[in-house]
């Protein structure tokens, strides 16, 4: 614990608050909020050039600061103390400070929320806590900044339906006299219907497969599996595929980073479409997915066999073909050759942005849109500093999937 004064200058990305020491040392809070002052605080890493905390004691309360709706917010969503106004404000703020530490100067985006700001998060995994006074199995998280778990009694982020399915599983474990320690985790899943997916994961075992969920998004119906990627708040994300589709203005689309195929098959589905995903797993729904939306007319035999010629060796369709969607399993940055001037290319890559080769590939054929969602601003903004060299941002604007949380969704349609 340390107990020097310390005023919080800002929150920054990744949702920190930041201050300094006298001796000029930043110090990254969280718990805080910008004009608050911090008297205690316990340190989590300590580098030559920084501190990493969790305030314990604050002076001087921000107005914006509410009462965070569970104990355990820390470890789940940080901004629960962050009055929502205030929170939706700040990924505005900050979208606009990321953009311009790149170059690129955009007016205060607008951003995008359906006000449902808990129990929203159709996904959760939790860890297993062995309390010795009880000899039980309880719920739990991980501090944050530490490997240690902390036992739960409630979570508000997550779906009702999850937590209490999950609470079920506990005391069922607990009625057999099972040990925590057996198992890695507990991962749970639910669709709009309430329906619940997923299971323990154990220890030094091979994860197991769940029974695969269904939901709708924009009128076409998709399978995932619990354990595999999937959005986390599907309401909202309707919001962003809505605005995306307004942006679809090519008879032929190019759906890069696709997973499972939320975005092509919900925008798309009537053009030209080609879905390129790497992961294995996410690939394999893709297809099922593809098959579901059966019946499509488009492009012809001849067209696919026209696009099937450019793709690398590398690259393979998978037998989800339909008359005008083409599935391709391989990295984005290895069918480059599928990149044209006439389409609309879709990114919504990982964190860690888009790979330069393929950038460099959009900056030469120059499609006529492109449009980026990115769950990162800060490398998307980094790509579009080089994409920026022949195109123009049409429009920004930001989508709330993550209330309460630093976690920031930006679209960026560029023309």
């Amino acid at each position: 614990m340390r107990n020097e004064s310390v005023l919080v200058e800002k929150i920054i990305p990744g949702g920190e608050g930041l201050g300094k020491l006298k001796n000029g040392k930043k110090i990254f809070f969280w718990g805080v909020l910008p004009g608050e002052i911090v008297t205690n605080y316990q340190i989590t890493k300590n580098k030559s050039s920084y501190l990493k905390t969790v305030a314990i004691n604050i002076e001087n309360p921000s107005p914006h600061r509410v009462k965070p709706k569970d104990s355990c917010y820390l470890s789940t969503s940080p901004w629960q103390i962050f009055d929502y106004n205030c929170e939706l404000k700040t990924k505005q703020d900050l979208v606009v400070e990321i953009f311009h530490e790149h170059q690129i100067n955009i007016d205060t985006p607008e951003i995008f929320t359906n006000n449902k700001d808990y129990f929203y998060r159709n996904k959760m995994e939790y860890a297993l806590y062995w309390d010795n006074e009880t000899n039980q199995i309880k719920l739990a998280f991980y501090k944050r900044g530490s490997h240690r778990k902390i036992p739960i009694q409630n979570s508000s982020i997550e779906r009702p339906e999850i937590f209490q399915q999950a609470q079920d599983i506990i005391n069922n474990l607990n009625r057999r006299g099972e040990e925590a320690r057996k198992y890695q985790s507990l991962l749970l899943r639910c669709n709009q219907k309430g329906e619940v997916s997923g299971g323990l994961y154990e220890n030094r075992q091979p994860h197991p497969k769940f029974p695969n969920l269904t939901d709708t998004i924009l009128g076409q119906t998709y399978s995932y599996s619990p354990n595999g990627f999937f959005q986390i708040n599907l309401p909202v994300y309707e919001m962003a595929l809505n605005e995306i589709k307004k942006h679809i203005n090519t008879d032929e689309v190019l759906d890069l980073y696709a997973g499972v195929g939320t975005i092509g098959l919900s925008v798309a589905k009537d053009k030209l479409l080609t879905l390129v995903e790497v992961d294995k797993f996410a690939f394999s729904e893709l297809e099922r997915n593809v098959i579901w939306v059966g019946g499509r007319a488009g492009g012809t035999p001849a067209a696919r066999r026209r696009r099937s010629s450019t793709v690398g060796e590398t690259a393979r369709s998978g037998p989800a073909q339909k008359s005008n969607i083409f599935a391709i399993l391989d990295k984005s940055e290895n069918v480059l050759n599928y990149i044209k001037s006439n389409q609309t290319v879709i990114l919504d890559p990982p964190r860690a942005g888009c790979d330069k080769s393929l950038i460099n590939k959009l900056l030469e054929v120059k499609p006529k849109t492109i449009i980026y969602l990115s769950c990162n601003p800060a490398t998307q903004a980094r790509d579009l500093e080089i994409l920026l060299q022949h195109y123009q941002i049409k429009t920004v604007k930001i989508f709330n999937f993550f209330p309460h949380t630093p976690h920031i969704e930006n679209l960026v349609v560029l023309c």
